[in-house]
């Protein structure tokens, strides 16, 4: 694990904690030298604090999307701030408000491991099951094919990159064409909360995704959620 962060307690303490559950973690004080220690080790996941010097979280997190579909979750001080969006834009897939309670921060570490298919620490386990048509065949929405068992995605006969929580996202609504998914079963199915978290993160995603397979595929339905057009 990859962990940015200038503040030394907070870099040194959070080291610490993360390290007693299991996990080995490269600590960085800055963009810059966080982004050579990720060149370097290739990590797991990328722990990025927004506000650090010579190279911002946020900055960092793009030139890491450039170049490798890890994890990352941005830790940002205010959770109105516009760096949370700007963060998720970049390419994060979650992000942790701090000062944060590190139980929570293990526990949303693991669930963004458990989608990328990585051993998730002591105890953890494997990705969790996506759902798949019946027969294990390749599902088709005009142009856009789906093979969930290939975990590929096609527009045009043309293979789409896709990070893993778009993935899994795009699974969700190929699940259940022409259904409206709300934003909280979203946020329970693909980032594993059980609790009300904050619906920016799907909203985001769902940007991210259209910009990748079409604007038009995924339709908003205001005030309940999106669909997937069959």
């Amino acid at each position: 694990m990859l962990f940015v962060e200038d503040d030394d307690v907070i870099r040194e303490a959070t080291q610490l904690a993360l390290e007693r559950d299991g996990f080995l973690v490269t600590a960085a004080p800055d963009g810059l030298t966080g982004l050579e220690r990720f060149r370097a080790d290739r990590p797991d996941i990328a722990l990025l604090d927004v506000m650090v010097p010579g190279l911002d979280g946020v900055s960092l997190c793009r030139r890491i999307r450039d170049e490798s579909t890890v994890p990352v979750i941005m830790l940002s001080a205010r959770a109105d701030s516009i760096d949370v969006v700007l963060g998720l834009e970049a390419g994060a897939d979650d992000y942790v408000t701090k000062p944060f309670d590190g139980a929570v921060l293990v526990a949303r570490i693991r669930a963004v491991l458990r989608r990328f298919g990585h051993a998730s620490g002591p105890g953890g386990r494997g990705a969790e099951p996506v759902p798949e048509e019946p027969d294990g065949g390749v599902l088709c929405f005009g142009d856009l094919e789906i093979d969930p068992e290939g975990m590929e995605v096609r527009k045009g006969g043309r293979q789409v990159a896709l990070t893993p929580t778009e993935m899994r996202l795009l699974l969700e609504f190929s699940a259940a064409p022409g259904t409206v998914l709300s934003r909280d079963r979203l946020l329970e199915r693909v980032w594993e909360y059980g609790w009300g978290g904050d619906t920016r993160v799907v909203d985001v995603h769902v940007q991210r995704l259209r910009g990748k397979i079409g604007q038009d595929r995924i339709e908003t339905v205001r005030g309940f959620g999106y669909k997937l057009k069959g």
